[in-house]
């Protein structure tokens, strides 16, 4: 007689018979079954089965009696029904697979953090928010994501990005700041009048930054942050000092390094472009921003946010005589202290018809071409990114077989293609009611005549969809045993590769009518995801899986030995194929504050190389004691503490050491200086 049965935990049960006819009725039923008798009877079958075959009158387990039952189907003529039985065995296992890895990451979580990305921190807020992320993710891969494109995130052939936020909301945008300010807003609990007073107008600019970082899962940029504020300043009664201005800037520094979103657990990505307004007024703003900035914070600390980025125009600021060359000096002297502002070039080959309108996200995203609307940075963004693990399609390939490398990237690019389109879709259905600030407040081009319970399809259509892509070095080396750094053919060879991804995009949007764009992976998240999946499948592999990251995007390996302007040479050749988003930078073994002639001989290096954004890279260590400021080794000089705050550059934002991941620390560890010549 069978009564008991042991769980997949080793608790033994009482065995219920009922629970066998209901998941074989259940499984007929999805194949147009409805005779529950039928099922009765089949039970009885198992039953008689599982007697006659369990060994030693053991008590059998969930997973034997299964078994059993799919048998008894089988032998019985029900192969329909057998199947839709397997393929529910099969959902549970997975479920329940999802269910153990979940748990394992919240036990993760309450112990440290993730590194994500290196702007969360540790508190409780930050777990608790992670926690839900992680439950979020585990939702998405296993009940919304079409099971072909699941099973390629999770296999790391692509990376899905902010799984958490898949059908929740979109990634970043370029605020028109302008707008808000000369209207006034709503952050839901009253109206914000537009601001009298220079001081309010920052204090709102923060407040709209960090209300909108709710809203999304992405940064926030001021597209155009001088002409902004001048245009508010000029509505004023009584004209702002400059030491107004720069004290309004410099609480606005303040608030953007102390005002967290999402639930405490991280200021906002926050990115401000400026340098392009000639105006009084704008020039002011400029120079009072890049002064606050190079001020620090209260004890002179360096701010991580925001993301200045400096836009240099020839005939604007770029040159000796244009009405903004002092603003560019000041902007290169406070770069070469404290490593912001990145510089964006105007005049690049891909960025100059459009004036100085294009701007940057400090992680790099640039959203301007559009196929549906107006092609301007303001009130557009990136929907969603997914990332192509490139060195894999490489290694499957097999080295010298470039063909079937080709082959691979159609196949995995029309699957990318296939992922952004469903995430699309889940998003244009959200309501306007879902995003109340973005869609509310009508920040995103196109929402401007939506209503709260309409569809947000009508304007998350001038967005962008990116395909990205990862370790184009370690690519090469797979294919052809050398990398673009230090071999010509290759080079040639990693341009073909990523211009074939960037007409493959230009070619989806015309057949889809959205704007799909070649996006060069920050790679913070997917640098060391890659890696493990790889050695696990290929073995080790020199100069491909022996690291524990994959070089970011298009880059060259950052242990390779090569001369300043080598480097952007070869990296720039790419700017123009990643109209989604690139950086370049260098790095510098040292601040160059006291030699800006040489900062600028990089920069209109940068400039001839047809670059369109970068940054200059070098150490910064404070002394979080005493202040004191430089390359501090192991312990301050000045005091002897040993409590050293180390900033770095990670994926175009600023973050300190701690808050890297341990791919990026790795990375950091191996990043050699790159010399003149």
């Amino acid at each position: 007689m069978l009564t008991q049965v042991k769980k997949r935990d080793g608790r033994v049960v009482n065995f219920t018979k009922e629970k066998i006819t209901r998941a074989i009725y259940l499984a007929a039923q999805n194949v147009g079954g409805t005779d529950y008798s039928k099922a009765e009877e089949l039970t009885e079958k198992v039953i008689s089965y599982i007697m006659n075959n369990l060994p030693n009158e053991e008590i059998p387990t969930v997973e034997f009696i299964q078994d059993c039952v799919e048998k008894v189907l089988i032998e019985n003529g029900h192969a329909k029904t057998a199947k839709a039985y397997i393929l529910y065995r099969a959902k549970r296992t997975r479920y329940r697979e999802a269910k153990s890895e979940l748990m394992d990451v919240v036990k993760e979580i309450l112990k440290e953090t993730s590194r994500e990305n290196a702007n969360i921190g540790n508190s409780p807020s930050a777990k608790m928010l992670q926690i839900a992320s992680a439950a979020s993710k585990q939702y998405y891969l296993h009940n919304v994501i079409p099971e072909e494109m699941a099973k390629a995130h999770i296999n790391a052939d692509i990376h899905i990005h902010d799984l958490d936020f898949y059908g929740k909301t979109l990634n970043c945008l370029q605020i028109d700041l302008t707008k808000l300010l000369l209207n006034g807003f709503n952050t839901g609990y009253g109206y914000i009048r537009p601001p009298k007073r220079i001081s309010s107008a920052t204090a709102q600019a923060a407040i709209i930054l960090q209300s909108n970082q709710n809203d999304m899962y992405g940064g926030q940029s001021f597209p155009h942050f001088d002409k902004a504020m001048a245009a508010v300043i000029r509505t004023f009664k009584e004209k702002p000092s400059y030491e107004e201005i720069f004290q309004a800037m410099e609480a606005l520094v303040y608030n953007l390094n102390s005002m967290h979103s999402r639930a405490g657990a991280q200021v906002p990505f926050s990115s401000i472009n400026l340098g392009t307004d000639t105006s009084e007024e704008g020039r002011m703003v400029i120079r009072a921003m890049l002064e606050a900035f190079d001020k620090g914070l209260g004890r002179g600390e360096s701010p991580i946010f925001p993301n200045l980025v400096f836009r240099v125009k020839k005939g604007v600021n770029f040159e000796e005589g244009d009405p903004n060359y002092d603003l560019f000096k000041l902007a290169m002297k406070v770069a070469a202290h404290r490593m912001n502002p990145t510089f964006s070039f105007m005049d690049s080959s891909f960025n100059a018809k459009y004036g100085d309108e294009i701007s940057y996200m400090g992680c790099r995203t640039r959203t301007i071409q559009n196929r549906n609307g107006l092609e301007i940075s303001a009130g557009r963004g990136n929907i969603a990114p997914v990332t192509i693990n490139l060195p894999r399609l490489a290694l499957k390939a097999g080295f010298g077989n470039i063909d079937g490398f080709f082959k691979n990237l159609d196949e995995i690019l029309d699957l990318c293609k296939r992922q952004l389109l469903h995430r699309f879709e889940v998003l244009a259905n959200l309501r306007v009611k879902d995003l109340p600030f973005l869609m509310g407040q009508k920040l995103y081009m196109g929402s401007e005549n939506l209503k709260e319970e309409d569809t947000i399809r009508e304007a998350i259509k001038n967005g962008t969809l990116g395909i990205g892509f990862i370790g184009l070095a370690e690519t090469l080396k797979a294919l052809i045993g050398k990398h673009h750094g230090e071999d010509k053919e290759a080079l040639e060879l990693g341009y073909r590769i990523i211009e074939y991804i960037r007409k493959y995009t230009d070619k989806t949007s015309e057949e889809t009518g959205l704007n799909f764009v070649c996006y060069a992976t920050p790679a913070e998240g997917t640098a060391g995801r890659f890696v493990p999946y790889d050695r696990k499948m290929f073995g080790l592999i020199e100069g491909v899986t022996d690291k524990d990251y994959y070089t970011n995007s298009y880059h060259v390996p950052v242990t390779q030995e090569i001369s300043i302007f080598d480097k952007i040479e070869i990296e720039g050749r790419f700017h123009k194929l990643c109209n989604g988003g690139h950086i370049s930078y260098v790095e510098l073994p040292s601040t160059v504050e006291n030699n800006i002639e040489a900062f600028e001989k990089i920069l209109k290096w940068m400039a001839k190389c047809d670059v369109g954004y970068a940054g200059i890279n070098f150490p910064i260590d404070e002394c979080r004691v005493c202040g004191h400021r430089g390359i501090i080794h192991n312990e301050c000089p000045e005091c002897g503490s040993e409590d050293i705050r180390r900033i770095r550059r990670i994926t175009g934002y600023l973050s300190t050491i701690d808050r890297f991941n341990d791919a990026k620390k790795k990375e950091l560890y191996d990043r050699v200086k790159h010399g003149w010549n």
